[in-house]
């Protein structure tokens, strides 16, 4: 029988280990992401010479841009684009998706959390996909801060789709989350009115600093809620545009030490606009991540 005091002796020993060890729970910092928007030309043209080139530069993961519910995965089906991603030695344990709320062409957007959200999440366990996440609301998605809340509803409701099949559902920022209406963000009402537990979020360095927003003192105001990051530098220049990690303003080194409380689970290199080549590109960002990050 378990008495008091070896339940004490053995709850100090496992404090004493945590202490010891504080990296227990954090990244897995062998997963070095890469989000495939940045190099969307080359996954276009040919996916299978584009992924070994990123997993050549020294990425182990990716981040999936382009599902549609009718192209699938980058024209390729679950099955076929998890055999391709193994072939390469990458894991996809995340992928970005729509709301869907708008329409294209009079048509509703399949694969998209309003529409066939379902066979989403059956392709998406298939490949290994562990979050997905809402990439983008688009202008006529947005709305007033009360749709916000319909749409914080609506992630609700998805979240618990993706719990049945171990998936964590996440939303992406952009800096109009960060734009005041009757002294409120839209990120605040997002954050507030979805379940902690059903939706997480996705950190976008680039946006949240573009925006004025301060990383740190929002993972000290909701600890444990963004197992995403976005790695994307801004640049010096007024225009404040995208550039290779580790060559603009952010501090990413001290960001980084919050990664435990932020409950960081994988984090992505993303760059949406290059000077070059964008291979190139993600290439100078991981050689100082490795230098400086991992």
């Amino acid at each position: 029988m378990t008495t008091r005091r070896s339940f004490l002796k053995t709850s100090a020993l496992i404090s004493a280990g945590l202490l010891a060890a504080p990296n227990l729970f954090a990244y897995d910092k062998k997963y070095i992401g890469l989000q495939l928007y940045t190099v969307r030309d080359a996954m276009s043209k040919d996916p299978a010479a584009a992924l070994a080139k990123v997993a050549q530069v020294g990425y182990t993961s990716v981040e999936g841009a382009t599902y549609t519910g009718n192209e699938l995965f980058y024209g390729m089906d679950a099955k076929a684009f998890k055999a391709l991603l193994k072939q390469n030695g990458l894991i996809m344990p995340s992928a970005h998706y729509r709301l869907g709320e708008e329409q294209v062409n009079g048509a509703s957007q399949k694969g998209t959390i309003l529409n066939d959200w379902e066979k989403a999440v059956t392709d998406a366990a298939e490949v290994g996909v562990k979050y997905m996440v809402c990439a983008y609301l688009s202008t006529p998605e947005r709305g007033n801060l009360d749709h916000y809340k319909k749409i914080a509803e609506d992630f609700n409701k998805a979240g618990e789709t993706c719990k049945k099949s171990g998936i964590q559902l996440c939303y992406h920022n952009h800096d109009f989350e960060f734009v005041q209406e009757n002294g409120k963000y839209p990120y605040e009402i997002l954050l507030g009115a979805t379940d902690k537990n059903l939706v997480k979020f996705e950190i976008d360095l680039y946006w949240l600093t573009k925006a004025n927003q301060d990383p740190i003192a929002l993972i000290n105001k909701h600890p444990g809620r963004f197992p995403l990051w976005h790695v994307k530098d801004l640049d010096k220049t007024p225009e404040r545009k995208f550039t290779e990690v580790g060559n603009g303003i952010i501090d990413f080194k001290k960001i980084f030490t919050q990664a435990n409380k932020a409950g960081l689970k994988y984090f992505f290199v993303e760059q949406d606009v290059c000077p070059g080549d964008p291979f190139d590109s993600i290439t100078q960002s991981i050689t100082y991540i490795k230098k400086n990050l991992v």
